[in-house]
């Protein structure tokens, strides 16, 4: 199992912890976010509140790619993400990412300091993405995607697609250690596929690299629960949750700080242990519900083996 990660500067601690990438749209139709950071000082100020906020990568878009998308020429998109990703370079200690999978694209974003490519082709639709990857030891975001959703299996499949991906990626000369892996939700999937290979995120696993999830405000949320793009933070925030709990390592996220917040609580409980059976376990109710009234029982040698039904008087279902 893969333990942590090296993203520019910093080593990311893999075990137990899910990180979030904080997205940043500088584009005038993404779905969600389009038009608002499109001027430079705009997208930087919103850098720094997701930096504050406990985003731990930032994720610049010069293109959008909602269903339906008007392709971007290359030199719009250097245009837009260029002068962005210098600045917040500039300013703050984070690693920057690249949405892109156009290599000139790429190329120009590596050369003014951004530390990850994600492609949400998986190096499909560039052939020189991944020897530009590789030249730069850049870390990637390999995202599933295909021109078609004729699946047999459809986890089997997806996974099948990935096991390629990742084999595209390593005959590049791109390492192993420096991919993360992204399933895809919302690109050559239904409404019920998503919903499945959400569930399954953990699958993934198996290929020993990091993973990220991609919810956030997707139609997937929007169509389960019949909700506008800017109703949809409740249900990012369940498959932020569900992360944690299938030990995801990164969720890519427009809501940073409310998606820190549950992964924070998420994580409090689920690294919480159960006290040494030497300490005091409180039991609470009504004094008439606990034996000899008192509102603390304390395990010792000779109630170790107590009958939690027994001591608050319930009645025993077997014998009724």
């Amino acid at each position: 199992m893969v333990k942590e990660i090296t993203i520019g500067n910093r080593t990311y601690n893999l075990c137990g912890r899910t990180y979030v990438m904080g997205i940043l749209n500088v584009t005038p139709d993404s779905f969600s976010d389009g038009g608002q950071f499109i001027d430079k000082d705009e997208a930087v100020k919103r850098a720094i509140q997701m930096f504050e906020e406990g985003a731990a990568i930032i994720d610049i878009g010069g293109e959008s790619t909602r269903p339906g998308f008007t392709p971007v020429s290359t030199e719009l998109q250097i245009e837009r993400v260029i002068p962005v990703i210098k600045e917040i370079k500039k300013n703050l200690d984070i690693p920057v990412s690249v949405d892109t999978y156009d290599s000139k694209v790429a190329r120009a974003a590596l050369e003014a300091g951004c530390d990850i490519v994600n492609d949400i082709w998986g190096l499909q639709k560039d052939p020189e993405m991944a020897k530009v990857i590789a030249e730069y030891d850049a870390v990637c975001v390999l995202m599933h995607n295909r021109d078609n959703t004729n699946y047999g299996n459809f986890v089997n499949d997806v996974l099948i697609d990935t096991r390629r991906m990742i084999d595209r990626a390593l005959d590049a000369g791109i390492k192993r250690e420096r991919i993360i892996l992204d399933p895809g939700v919302g690109f050559a999937k239904n409404v019920e596929q998503n919903l499945c290979i959400i569930n399954h995120m953990d699958d993934f696993k198996v290929f020993d690299c990091p993973v990220l999830l991609g919810t956030s405000r997707k139609s997937v949320i929007g169509k389960t629960l019949d909700l506008p793009v800017e109703e949809r933070l409740e249900g990012t925030l369940a498959t932020t949750v569900m992360a944690c709990m299938k030990d995801i390592d990164f969720v890519r996220v427009h809501d940073v700080k409310e998606n820190v917040r549950a992964i924070r609580m998420t994580e409090a409980i689920l690294n919480t242990f159960e006290p040494p059976m030497n300490e005091p376990m409180c039991i609470y109710g009504p004094p008439e519900m606990l034996n000899g009234g008192g509102a603390l029982y304390q395990p010792n040698a000779s109630n170790s083996g107590f009958d939690m039904r027994n001591m608050m008087n319930f009645p025993d279902i077997n014998n009724q």
